[in-house]
């Protein structure tokens, strides 16, 4: 998070701090200087991968091609300039900053919304300043790095520390990213990922020695600065009074200024003229409302100290008791190969999830480009619930029950235990029984039909023309490049796909859990969303499959998918049959739309009140979802007082079978 406004500050008040810089000239000076260390630069991806999405379209569930083809023109800039790229991700969301990532995915939430409101409203994507990530973008960003031959790291504690952490002990020439903790850790340069332009590698790095000369203060008061602003540590809500003090004692208030920037100069008035010592921040934690936990702003100090720093704000033995108590948690894991196997394999971006699940019993997942308003669909999270919980058993009871240890499902060679792991992975979403018919599928095919089964038993809603839709973009997606995708024009968005689109690509990344927990009985690039999705594919499949058109129009005319289309069709309406799941076809949209006009509502209330009325398509099954549509239907003319009969004074009724 870093401290609220200190990067704009920085930007309008002291301007001097921002240098710019020529990328290939500072390593031209590091081989100079350091012949026998090449040049690298320490990239915080997670501050950077809303920079590194340049695709277009980022509504319909994501451009995986173009992006990947993006990251790897990033690479190759670096790579011409001899400078050496490290990408280090969060693997963890700490305790001390659980409130604070719970504020913003509620933030984002209510982002999410307002963005769903407009894609109904226009049947368009918005423009960039409502952009939302597409959903687990930092988590596939990872294996695409690495799948381009990167350095990446996961890390065991926040990122922002181990990247400097890094950037220090490597002697690197920066970091890359953009967050303001950057400027308070004693580290390597800090470079903008914002104001990088990357075909000439000139960008801006913030100076923290021209920072501390316009504050007033030295670079060893900055931990203490950072803390007495607010940050992931130190709520700002415990320190409005002690600003307000600051306020009224300074001399540095300016009306050309924001309220913001006179807090920051009258904290750093404040902290000059006061002696660098333990007793210091004592008496400060006394006058600060810090409620019961009085050691909050030697906790904060504390973790702005890289290993083998020391500060005068706190004991040295303070900060070695900080260390100790992080490395003597006790993993929920109690084999300790196995602990140490899922260890590294998170360190170097290997498997997903695991090491968390393993160590703490806990997993985090970031927002999704749901509609809450969309009652049909339940939340990605509970639809997968089922096969996560069957992967916590794998994980945390293993050999119980049944399913196969850990030291075999990782450690064990040879042909029966590969085929252990295919097994215990189809048995996470109930398909174990299909083992065959799976495995004579390509990789990637076999793995998003396993996901598909698993999502058309899981969710009641989903229908023929759904299938279709995900099967027609598997297999039209092999033979498409980056560029041919790009090209691909949409005349509009539904938002029903949009959520599908999200829905989907979580699922992914439960494949990736199982997977990973399993033994990797897929090789981790055959579930990649590259192999098998595409936003505005998938968006002109499903608009195409609800508007009721043909196969050989799905499959662009190409022969030689018809076969296959068929074949998988069959074998995922095979599998939901024997688990009593009939996929029919959803109702059609024009026979309820001829209901809404004939009781007055125009198409602007039509598409408010039922957004899927986007396209009409035939269909001569009646869906068990029909008469339902038309009961709520009716409920709703009646609340808005139009009746409920027709105007002609004919019953609705439902189409022949």
């Amino acid at each position: 998070m870093g401290v609220r406004g200190l990067q704009g500050f920085v930007a309008r008040v002291c301007p001097h701090a921002c240098q710019t810089v020529d990328l290939r000239q500072m390593a031209e000076k590091h081989r100079t200087d350091h012949p026998d260390c090449p040049p690298v630069i320490v990239v915080d991806a997670m501050s950077c991968v809303r920079r590194w999405y340049t695709p277009e379209s980022w509504v319909c569930g994501g451009q995986w091609r173009e992006y990947l083809a993006v990251l790897e023109d990033f690479i190759n800039a670096f790579m011409a300039a001899g400078i050496k790229l490290v990408f280090y991700f969060d693997g963890v969301v700490e305790e001390k900053k659980r409130d604070e990532w719970i504020k913003r995915r509620m933030k984002n939430t209510e982002e999410i919304a307002r963005l769903f409101q407009f894609i109904k409203t226009y049947r368009i994507q918005p423009g960039r300043e409502m952009f939302v990530l597409p959903s687990a973008l930092p988590t596939f960003t990872r294996y695409a790095l690495k799948s381009l031959g990167q350095k990446t790291v996961c890390t065991l504690q926040e990122a922002d520390f181990e990247v400097a952490a890094y950037g220090l002990q490597h002697k690197c020439i920066g970091i890359l990213g953009q967050d303001s903790d950057y400027l308070i850790y004693d580290t390597c340069p800090y470079f903008s990922i914002e104001n990088l332009c990357l075909d000439r590698l000139v960008t801006v790095m913030y100076s923290r020695e021209v920072l501390c000369r316009v504050l007033g203060i030295s670079l060893t008061h900055l931990p203490l600065f950072a803390c007495l602003l607010g940050n992931d540590i130190v709520p700002e809500s415990m320190l409005e009074g002690f600003w307000n003090k600051c306020l009224t004692k300074s001399h540095h208030r300016n009306c050309s200024y924001s309220r913001r920037a006179d807090i920051l100069l009258s904290v750093a008035n404040y902290i000059s003229k006061i002696p660098c010592s333990y007793s210091s921040l004592k008496k400060l934690e006394e006058i600060l409302p810090l409620g019961s936990d009085k050691t909050l702003l030697c906790r904060g100090v504390s973790s702005y100290l890289l290993p083998g720093q020391q500060s005068p704000w706190v004991p040295h033995n303070e900060t070695i008791c900080q260390m100790l108590s992080l490395q003597q948690q006790s993993p929920l894991c109690q084999d300790k190969e196995i602990f140490q196997l899922a260890k590294e394999q998170h360190i170097q971006s290997e498997n997903y999830s695991i090491f968390n699940i393993l160590s703490h019993g806990e997993i985090e997942c970031s927002n999704s480009l749901e509609d809450d308003f969309d009652r049909e669909i339940p939340g990605q999270a509970l639809i997968y619930r089922p096969a996560r919980q069957h992967i916590y058993s794998i994980l945390l009871e293993s050999g119980k029950g049944g399913t196969p240890s850990l030291k075999t499902l990782w450690l064990a060679k040879g042909p029966d235990v590969e085929k252990q792991r295919y097994s215990t992975f189809l048995a996470c979403f109930h398909l174990q029984d299909e083992m065959e018919e799976l495995q004579a599928l390509e990789a990637p095919v076999a793995g998003f039909c396993c996901l598909l089964a698993y999502l058309m038993m899981q969710v009641s809603s989903l229908s023929l023309e759904d299938l279709n839709a995900f099967l027609a973009l598997v297999l039209c997606l092999k033979g498409k490049s980056a560029a041919q995708l790009k090209g691909l024009q949409l005349a509009q968005v539904d938002s029903r796909a949009v959520h599908l689109g999200a829905v989907l690509i979580r699922g992914l990344t439960t494949l990736l859990m199982a997977n990973s927990a399993c033994g990797f009985p897929f090789r981790m690039e055959d579930l990649m969303p590259w192999a098998v999705f595409d936003g505005k594919l998938f968006q002109e499949k499903y608009q195409k499959a609800h508007r009721g058109c043909s196969m050989e129009e799905l499959l662009e005319g190409n022969e030689s998918l018809y076969t296959p289309f068929q074949n998988l069709k069959s074998l995922i309406c095979k599998i939901c049959m024997a688990k009593n799941r009939t996929i029919q076809s959803r109702p059609r949209g024009n026979e309820l739309e001829e209901l809404l006009s004939a009781h007055g509502f125009s198409k602007e209330e039509q598409r408010d009140f039922n957004p899927r009325l986007q396209q009409p398509h035939r269909s001569h099954v009646v869906s068990p979802y029909h008469n339902q549509m038309r009961e709520f239907t009716q409920r709703h003319l009646q609340s808005q007082g139009r009746g409920s009969g027709h105007p002609h004074g004919r019953r609705y009724h439902n189409p022949p079978q």
